[in-house]
């Protein structure tokens, strides 16, 4: 059965762009394959939170590289739970710092600028107003100011403070650790908020984004907003989702792809509660749960989990429905509310498997609001542009894209197939009628597995020849996996 799931109207500008399949939109065809969802692997701890100022209510963490360090950002908080009472916070929140110079070890500096029981020998950079909510980045507007090269959002004031209006208040630091507000009133006041929120620069399109947390028809939603100076923004509207959002979403971690700033990749929480039916008592410490259920039943009884979606034109977004990580097979830690928070950011880092490419981590919560044992964050790894493939199985598959238009004269695939699989590739017109020289029959077929493999055909024809001409490309597929493309 044919699949047909685009439009080839007319060409789609391609040029040297690298170009992912985690949505339909350079597929016109599809017969006998797929778009296939990966999920990453789990690895080491990067992070216990057993510090004094740090707590069982730890969240909110956020990473990005910054010249040769990574950095890390993380909100400091406890909880505390008792049978029959509501949990208490004992201690005020902080937002925490951490770094690392390769992404796998992080260490906690003592940067000596917050007094936290008498004592700056810690990594708080914020105290107070703000800590619950705190989320920044480095700011790549060409134009920032010297005193402005980061900047963060966070929310005030805190939810248990009804008496006063919350939103958004955007911040700015010349370092990354010494923050100022730059206004005292929230700038963006139409939302719930009690989330991850998150801002950055788009460099395509010149302007600030935004996204924060709502209520849409009683459930968790996204909504965004834009700024040309981060401190005026445009009314916040939803964002839509291509299918529905398969559950309420909590957070929501969307970021221009560092490799392809033209697609936002998103890994929002799924937030799913079923109530307290028959079969949560099987999950892991059904005591643990009924004691935090105690105080609000959706805390006994909501799953978090982390999803992939993403996005061309930042406000609607193609979901999948599927997890892209489950809570997993384990006895405790992973199966609660809270848990399985995705990190902000998304970085390269060398694997730990020698010969192995650079690959790409992100991080994960897990041990959430437990009584008897701090949080943790682990890392989670997967290759380069490997959310999602153009997949086939043994049996063979093909797809045809609509017409594009391309720079360069070479086609580079990341592609990973069996030792019995490979790919090939077929240069057709815009009518789809094979280009001499670039048919199957000349194509040498691809196969291994590789970031960037370089496609060869024996027609002696030279693919610069057809480079800004409308053509559509064929792939045969068989126990294959093709993640991105690129001509150069």
């Amino acid at each position: 059965m044919t699949q047909r799931t685009g439009s080839s109207d007319s060409a789609y500008q391609v040029g040297s762009d690298l170009e992912l399949f985690v949505d339909h939109h350079l597929i016109d065809r599809m017969f006998g394959a797929e778009l296939l969802l990966h999920h990453p692997a789990p690895q080491e701890v990067s992070l216990v939170c057993d510090q004094s100022w740090e707590g069982n209510a730890c969240g909110h963490f956020t990473v990005f590289r910054d010249g040769d360090m990574y950095k890390m950002y993380y909100r400091g908080a406890d909880t505390i739970y008792r049978t029959g009472e509501r949990a208490e916070m004992p201690k005020p929140r902080v937002v925490c710092y951490a770094e690392s110079a390769d992404g796998l070890n992080w260490t906690r500096p003592p940067l000596g600028l917050v007094k936290f029981e008498g004592s700056k020998d810690n990594n708080i950079v914020w105290e107070g107003e703000g800590s619950n909510n705190f989320v920044p980045f480095k700011d790549a507007n060409p134009d920032a100011e010297p005193d402005a090269l980061y900047k963060a959002i966070m929310v005030v004031p805190p939810l248990e403070d009804v008496g006063r209006p919350r939103g958004i208040v955007p911040l700015k630091s010349p370092d990354g650790l010494r923050w100022t507000r730059m206004t005292e009133q929230p700038v963006i006041t139409k939302g719930w908020f009690d989330s991850h929120n998150l801002a950055f620069w788009d460099a395509l399109r010149g302007e600030y984004r935004e996204y924060h947390r709502d209520f849409k028809d009683g459930g968790r939603d996204i909504k965004t907003c834009t700024s040309q100076d981060f401190l005026n923004w445009t009314e916040p509207e939803w964002v839509g989702y291509t299918p529905a959002r398969g559950g309420e979403l909590y957070t929501n971690q969307v970021d221009p792809y560092y490799r392809a700033p033209h697609i936002f990749l998103g890994f929002p929480t799924r937030y799913f509660d079923r109530g307290w039916i028959e079969g949560m008592d099987a999950l892991p410490q059904p005591e643990h749960r009924r004691l935090r259920g105690a105080r609000s039943p959706r805390e006994g009884s909501a799953v978090t989990e982390g999803m992939f979606m993403s996005s061309r034109d930042a406000k609607t977004f193609d979901v999948w429905q599927e997890a892209f990580v489950r809570p997993g097979l384990r006895d405790r830690d992973g199966w609660f509310y809270a848990d399985n928070y995705q990190s902000l950011g998304l970085v390269e880092t060398e694997s730990k498997i020698d010969g192995a490419p650079r690959e790409l981590s992100m991080w994960l919560s897990e041990a959430a609001h437990q009584a008897d044992r701090p949080p943790r964050l682990r890392r989670y790894t997967l290759r380069v542009d490997g959310f999602v493939s153009a997949h086939a199985g043994f049996g063979g598959g093909e797809f045809v894209t609509r017409p594009v238009l391309f720079d360069g004269s070479d086609l580079v695939l990341n592609v990973s197939t069996s030792a019995a699989g490979g790919v090939a590739v077929e240069i057709q017109d815009d009518r789809g009628i094979s280009i001499d020289g670039f048919a199957l029959s000349d194509c040498h077929e691809v196969f291994g597995d590789a970031l960037e493999r370089t496609v060869t055909w024996g027609g002696g024809k030279d693919l610069g020849d057809l480079a800004c001409k409308p053509v559509r490309l064929r792939f045969l597929l068989k126990d294959a996996d093709l993640y991105s493309l690129r001509f150069r």
